[in-house]
């Protein structure tokens, strides 16, 4: 039995396991994927102290390296399950397996939004992609399209337009929600046109995205715009489902708590983009998994 188990291998899971193992305790990582989260997708990172102009991969590199230094044991299961039978919780991977512990962290994150449109599905990795970095040099040269107003949408388009013809950068909104400094590098860019107020409705089509369909807002207009790709970056949501019978999930599937990262279940935390919060950063994320790793560990 381990002292901590954290489910999700991204910075606030990571984090959490670096700050429990150097309260002298037991950490086991389940991990449905790869270890870093999104934050892996992420050209540049600007905005962490002490840490400017490091790419998301190296972050999380870096990140995987400290806690495995520790001595983290990272097991790539996904969890399904968690139980709690006094001071003993219980969590159910994928795989069948069980795995006990005194405390368990939730730290899942959470993952792309979907437009809900028809053929969506079928067009991606024809067309419609939810990662930039991933894909983007698949459409070098080619005219594309950005969906979204976060940071996330506006990163995607400024690691784009290096190398796009044209970036069109469709927003349901006039404001943005991404950062101003980076919202300026973007209107800088010479091959980057701003399509605002507007829907992406439809997606044009046969085996493969040939142009995108907008519904401006405002007057109801349409308008076809021709791109090879499509970048949706409309925010996220969370994957908490399986976890419901042991934490509460507000009207969204977030995990109800607060700053103090403790759940409704004695036992049982949460960390960083899965929990109900007003700012999810990465930073945010790092803070959440040292706040839940701290209460786990004093609470034992």
């Amino acid at each position: 039995m381990k002292d901590v188990i954290i489910i999700g291998a991204g910075p606030a899971g990571l984090t959490a396991a670096i700050y429990a193992l150097r309260a002298g305790k037991s950490v086991l990582l389940l991990e449905a994927k790869a270890y870093g989260g999104q934050i892996i997708n992420t050209p540049e990172i600007d905005n962490y102290p002490a840490m400017p102009h490091v790419s998301g991969f190296e972050f999380a590199q870096k990140l995987y390296e400290q806690a495995v230094s520790f001595g983290a044991e990272l097991v790539y299961e996904a969890a399904v399950g968690i139980e709690s039978s006094g001071d003993v919780k219980v969590v159910t991977t994928s795989s069948n397996n069980k795995y006990e512990a005194k405390a368990v962290i939730i730290a899942t994150g959470a993952k792309n939004r979907p437009m809900g449109l028809a053929r969506e599905e079928e067009l991606i990795g024809r067309g419609v992609s939810y990662c930039a970095t991933c894909d983007g040099m698949f459409y070098r040269r080619k005219d594309v399209a950005v969906f979204g107003g976060g940071n996330t949408a506006v990163e995607d388009a400024l690691f784009l337009s290096q190398y796009c013809n044209k970036v069109y950068v469709i927003h349901r909104r006039r404001q943005f929600r991404a950062d101003a400094a980076d919202v300026e590098k973007l209107k800088a860019r010479e091959n980057v046109e701003f399509v605002l107020d507007c829907n992406v409705t439809d997606l044009i089509g046969e085996d493969k995205l040939s142009a995108v369909e907008v519904t401006n807002k405002v007057d109801g207009s349409r308008r076809e715009i021709p791109v090879a790709g499509l970048f949706v970056a409309i925010g996220q949501m969370p994957d908490n489902g399986a976890f419901s019978n042991a934490v509460e999930l507000d009207e969204k599937g977030y995990v109800a708590a607060n700053e103090s990262c403790r759940t409704k279940t004695p036992g049982v935390y949460v960390a960083g983009d899965c929990r109900t919060k007003e700012i999810r950063q990465l930073t945010t994320a790092a803070s959440d998994g040292a706040i839940a790793a701290l209460a786990a560990c004093g609470e034992m």
